[in-house]
């Protein structure tokens, strides 16, 4: 098939819908397990759904960045075939998280989301989205304004590995603000509490997070949020969805790989990674080309979206529907009548009503 621009951004237009209904219909039948105490249980819904909705869509999908590496999750993993595998049906390579947060699900907090991210598959055999064969990578994400002063002068602390209390300075100088008045979110893990301690030395204001660390990362690009840095250790293939993200909104991110420990380093080399090691990723490194089409829904609150709100019988779902080529950001606010709406499954191959 040929993925040139007219085709590949006629066939996004066509197909961007499919890729929200799916992160809705997640969204949607993960709901069920919200509060539960089970979060294999909530992310086996939501692949479920979204195996499903693509059972009924003529794609060649192929998940390029899956989850489960860290918990062995159920999960849609990286080689799974996708779509209905037409003749012509378009390629497209596809990163996704089900749902990220999957413990706030399970305790009924806030910061859950489902989202993914697809491109039409180069002809050249380049992956459009890096997989990244760690658990973890350290991040740095930020809004346009910060991108764009950085590419002005690449001599600002905008680094991965700048003093945080340097890149807060320059953060509060670009966006006219106080210090004190630079929001940066944090993942509380103990591998970030260096960091979590430098920024209260510093006085900015921290806002910390127990899971979720996509939404998180893209919030600093988004006018609607009132978060202006993402900072910290969090998940790998998190970061090319939260990278894909930002290369749609317009935001920038540093990221680099993390080893847990001496054995991971030394399985990073031996695969051939070492090098990669001391590299400094740009979400332009980790999610290629102008094509990408990154869809997600809310399904506990977010600062990134709202959650699933459940009125009698009535679902309101809020989504995001991004394309990096047009810059076009969706916000999408549906209602979905439960006594009417379903949902196919692939586990049953059946509409599932909800």
């Amino acid at each position: 098939m040929d993925n040139s621009f007219p085709f590949s951004q006629d066939i996004e237009r066509q197909i961007e819908m499919d890729f929200l209904r799916a992160t809705e219909l997640a969204a949607l039948n993960t709901l069920q397990w919200l509060g539960k105490g089970q979060k294999e249980k909530a992310d086996e819904a939501a692949c479920d759904a979204i195996r499903g909705m693509f059972d009924l869509v003529n794609i060649q999908g192929e998940i390029v960045i899956g989850e489960g590496i860290k918990d062995q999750a159920p999960g849609l993993f990286k080689g799974e075939k996708i779509g209905m595998w037409g003749k012509d049906a378009p390629r497209f390579d596809i990163a996704v998280d089900p749902v990220d947060g999957t413990t706030n699900v399970s305790k009924g907090m806030p910061n859950s989301i489902s989202c993914l991210a697809a491109a039409a598959a180069s002809d050249d055999g380049q992956p459009s989205m890096q997989d990244i064969p760690a658990f973890y990578m350290k991040k740095l994400a930020y809004p346009l304004e910060v991108r764009r002063a950085w590419m002005k002068d690449p001599s600002l602390p905008i680094d991965i590995n700048a003093p945080i209390e340097e890149v807060i300075d320059i953060t509060a100088k670009i966006l006219g603000k106080d210090v004190r008045d630079v929001v940066i979110c944090v993942l509380d893990r103990p591998r970030n509490q260096d960091l979590i301690e430098a920024i209260r030395r510093k006085g900015a204001s921290l806002r910390m997070i127990l899971d979720g660390d996509i939404a998180a990362a893209l919030a600093p690009a988004m006018k609607t949020s009132s978060i202006n840095l993402y900072a910290g250790i969090g998940g790998a293939p998190e970061c090319i969805l939260s990278a894909a993200g930002l290369r749609c909104l317009g935001g920038g991110m540093r990221a680099q790989i993390w080893p847990r420990d001496e054995e991971e380093k030394k399985s990073l080399i031996a695969q051939g990674w070492g090098k990669q090691l001391d590299y400094q990723y740009m979400s332009k490194d980790l999610a290629r080309g102008d094509n990408i089409v990154f869809a997600a829904t809310g399904i506990s609150h977010s600062p990134l979206l709202k959650g699933v709100v459940v009125e009698g019988t009535i679902a309101t779902t809020h989504s995001v529907l991004m394309r990096a080529r047009s810059g076009t950001v969706r916000f999408i606010k549906a209602h979905h009548d439960l006594e009417r709406k379903t949902i196919h499954l692939r586990s049953t191959q059946i509409e599932r009503r909800i």
